[in-house]
């Protein structure tokens, strides 16, 4: 399924194809937690999903020290 997302950092507008199914959205529409619902999903993807920002946008604005674990 294909998103279009606007980052909250940048304002730039990025796409992804993403492979979940119409009822994983529905669950986390409805309120059901993204890690629940889409756990094939790496976390990038799921911040994708959430907040439009892609992991370019997070290694170029936090640069290289930056470490999500």
């Amino acid at each position: 399924m294909k998103f279009t997302r606007t980052s909250m950092m940048t304002g730039n507008t990025h796409e992804m194809d993403l492979d979940i199914t119409e009822d994983q959205l529905n669950d986390w529409n409805q309120g059901q937690l993204i890690q629940d619902v889409m756990p094939e999903l790496s976390p990038d993807a799921r911040e994708f999903l959430m907040t439009g920002i892609t992991s370019d946008e997070w290694d170029s604005l936090m640069g290289d020290d930056y470490d999500t674990t």
